[in-house]
């Protein structure tokens, strides 16, 4: 994988790890846009929501899953935000999917 997150699934990168299993990695981001600021990527290279097809729903779905149990962990259970850029325009910096879990203060409205 040449993305970062693909070396970080492979271990040549380090991260602080907060959950893993055979489909899906989930890290403490190095640049936090919150107290609680976790990236959840799938193992499997999909570079976006655009770019998903319908044998990634199952992986998709458990993204948001781990996401419900991390913020239970991590004691933000009661507020939080799950977001995901798909595209330039966006915001989307790495290509290979990933989900944001935001909490532990106020993250005002958006829109």
């Amino acid at each position: 994988m040449s993305t970062v997150f693909g070396q970080i699934i492979e271990g040549k990168l380090p991260c602080k790890k907060v959950f893993e299993n055979e489909r899906i990695l989930a890290f403490h981001d190095i640049a936090p846009q919150a107290p609680v600021h976790v990236l959840i990527v799938p193992k499997k290279l999909i570079p976006n929501l655009a770019g998903a097809s319908d044998e990634d729903e199952a992986v998709l779905g458990e993204c948001l899953t781990v996401a419900r149990k991390i913020a239970q962990q991590l004691g933000i259970q009661n507020s939080y935000r799950v977001i995901t850029n798909s595209g330039k325009e966006s915001g989307q910096l790495v290509y290979h999917i990933h989900f944001h879990l935001l909490g532990g203060r106020p993250l005002g409205a958006l829109g």
